[in-house]
């Protein structure tokens, strides 16, 4: 069975800190992308980050980057996604996703989110 888990979201001030890590399980983890999504109260998805970890090749969208890093420690099949200065606006449940690509529209396995709220 497929399993993603994200877990590491927490309430942290406007300019602080978080790692977010999705915990996987049920697949060969070289043969998938793993991607971050996010979404805000009363917004639509959206994509944060994706890393493959075969060559571990990393995407960014513009929601944040410059103040996020996807990283992946294969050997125990988890994917990290540190988030610096975080503003009120990346307040949002954090879900990680896999599918053999980054760059596909739609995405394979899903896994519960996490809450990151940043209030002002």
């Amino acid at each position: 069975e497929v399993q993603l888990q994200a877990s590491g979201g927490g309430l942290v001030q406007a300019g602080g800190s978080l790692r977010l890590s999705c915990t996987t399980s049920g697949f060969t983890f070289d043969d998938y992308a793993i991607g971050w999504f996010r979404q805000a109260p009363g917004k639509e998805r959206e994509g944060v980050s994706c890393i493959s970890p075969s060559d571990g090749s990393t995407y960014y969208q513009n929601s944040m980057k410059g103040r996020v890093t996807i990283s992946s420690d294969n050997a125990k099949g988890t994917v990290y996604l540190q988030m610096n200065s975080l503003k009120p606006e990346d307040t949002a449940v954090y879900y990680c996703a896999a599918d053999p690509y980054c760059t596909d529209s739609s995405w394979q396995y899903w896994g519960q989110g996490t809450q990151s709220t940043s209030p002002a």
